[in-house]
């Protein structure tokens, strides 16, 4: 599930599942939909 929050006077969108933030809805939900509830790849 994404969930809207506030931060820097901004809405942003959170992948609960990897915690990974996003400036768009529609990116974050295109991300949790291939989400692997793990580190994000571009960690490692």
């Amino acid at each position: 599930m994404v969930v809207e929050t506030e931060r820097d006077d901004m809405t942003w969108w959170k992948c609960e599942q990897c915690g990974m933030m996003f400036d768009s809805h529609e990116d974050a939900e295109d991300h949790e939909a291939n989400c692997d509830a793990e580190e994000p790849s571009y960690l490692q």
